[in-house]
């Protein structure tokens, strides 16, 4: 299972982290950089988790 890889547990932490981190930015920034930051930032442990999905399976 993907929660047991270890680069998928920092990236997981990582994306954690964002979030909190842009919490605190302007609201005005919540449609520009802080989507892009949290999204890119998911990407990473998603990414992951179907790659292992796919290297699984065969």
């Amino acid at each position: 299972m993907f929660e047991r890889l270890r680069v998928w547990r920092a990236s997981y932490e990582l994306a954690l982290g964002v979030y909190k981190a842009t919490n605190g930015f302007p609201a005005a920034e919540r449609y520009g950089i802080v989507s892009q930051l949290r999204r890119a930032a998911i990407s990473i442990p998603t990414n992951i988790a179907e790659g292992n999905a796919i290297l699984s399976h065969r």
